[in-house]
């Protein structure tokens, strides 16, 4: 599969490091410009390239969505109807700007995401994990020490499709609802960087 990225920094790179290691192909972009890119495509090897937001949205069969929130208004539309997006977005007031309806607990960041994407299958993942332990903390199906990771998603086949890529990075998964349900693992809440299986995440997200 391609995987598209808008968005090429810690989260974005190390997903696409453990994407070409489960053998898909990655295109990646940011807001500088692909020829900004270089370094990382290099070290991502043959299956990575690097385009445009828009040339990543397009190429993208899957499209991961990981740039600070208050860029969303720059993903591009079009090209993402259709697909499963991976939106790892947390809310940062400090960077973001204050967002009245995400304070007030109206909304979430991923259900402001599907309603700027309308046509798109989106999937918040990997927003409850640091960057580098998505490279570090994995482990084979069947280790005591495997760690799961929460997802939410209005659309069943969507959430398939991510819980099947994320458990081909050496995690389990744990549905945890439709969109408005990912306020359960945002940051600040006791779920987020927890590093637990199933059963103690499933109490952890019961706590938000």
């Amino acid at each position: 599969m391609k995987i598209g990225f808008i968005g090429s920094g810690n989260i974005g790179s190390i997903v696409a490091r453990k994407a070409i290691e489960a053998g898909h192909e990655v295109i990646m972009s940011n807001s500088r410009g692909p020829e900004t890119l270089s370094g990382l495509i290099g070290e991502l090897g043959p299956k990575a390239s690097a385009a445009t937001a828009q040339g990543a949205a397009e190429q993208g069969e899957m499209v991961v969505v990981t740039i600070p929130l208050k860029d969303l208004k720059d993903v591009p539309v079009a090209p993402l109807a259709g697909k499963v997006i991976i939106d790892t977005m947390n809310y940062y007031p400090e960077r973001d700007g204050q967002i009245a309806a995400l304070d007030s607990g109206d909304t979430t960041t991923s259900e402001m995401t599907a309603e700027h994407l309308p046509e798109s299958k989106v999937v918040k993942a990997f927003n409850s994990i640091h960057a580098e332990e998505i490279g570090t903390a994995a482990r084979p199906k069947g280790d005591p020490e495997r760690r799961a990771l929460p997802i939410v998603g209005d659309d069943a086949s969507a959430k398939a499709v991510v819980t099947e890529l994320i458990e081909a990075f050496g995690f389990d998964v744990l549905d945890a609802g439709n969109l408005h349900e990912g306020f359960r693992y945002e940051n600040g809440t006791p779920a987020y960087g927890a590093r637990v299986g199933k059963a103690e995440l499933e109490k952890l997200l019961a706590k938000a």
